[in-house]
């Protein structure tokens, strides 16, 4: 499977810090050095850019306005410095966005999610999910390993270091009840020592 793609439009700076770890990154990243060569490469209708993540500054007009960019792709940096691990988690939650959203329906264990319109369904029960549960559900599933609250607070919540753990804990515990009361599965979302995972 081909890695997905990260426009940086006028970050060179960043550009060169990601082309040193490139052996280390689990997308492609592109440099483009002014919104104008960014705009030509989307208006020739290159899918790699047109679904990619674009990373921007909050003062990129021209790039909000294009009717071709999907709005949901832009990552805006509106505060730097920023550090390296939190744009990371950004980067890649925004990547886990994106590739489900290409595929409205994916399945997770008996389950079809449609991000869409936020419906789980197990035959033909269903259920309406939060987009914190969605957020929640699509980052347990793309791990391998039970995630614990504070990594469930950094990526999923964006580094909100003054958020208080119970209100992670208090979300996933709905979530499982909800899960519960409606499918009669206790086994969706696993608690471990280490943390929670589908």
């Amino acid at each position: 499977m081909s890695k997905q793609s990260v426009c940086l439009v006028e970050f060179s700076i960043l550009y060169n810090i990601f082309d040193e770890m490139n052996d280390l990154l689990s997308f492609k990243v592109l440099n483009y050095q002014s919104s104008k060569e960014f705009m030509t490469e989307i208006e020739s209708k290159n899918p790699e850019c047109i679904n990619s993540t674009i990373i921007i500054d909050k003062n990129n007009a021209s790039i909000f306005s294009s009717f071709e960019i999907i709005k949901n792709n832009i990552l805006v940096l509106d505060s730097l410095p920023v550090k390296i691990e939190k744009l990371f988690d950004k980067i890649n939650t925004q990547l886990i966005k994106q590739k489900y959203n290409f595929q409205s329906n994916f399945q997770i264990k008996n389950y079809t999610l449609n991000l869409n319109s936020r419906i789980i369904t197990y035959k033909k029960t269903q259920l309406k999910l939060t987009e914190k549960e969605i957020d929640i559900i699509l980052f347990l599933k793309e791990q391998k390993l039970p995630q614990s609250i504070n990594k469930l607070q950094h990526v999923v919540w964006g580094y909100a270091f003054n958020l208080e753990t119970h209100t992670v804990e208090t979300h996933i515990y709905r979530l499982r009840k909800k899960i519960k009361d409606k499918f009669n599965d206790e086994e969706f979302i696993v608690s471990h020592e280490e943390g929670y995972v589908i």
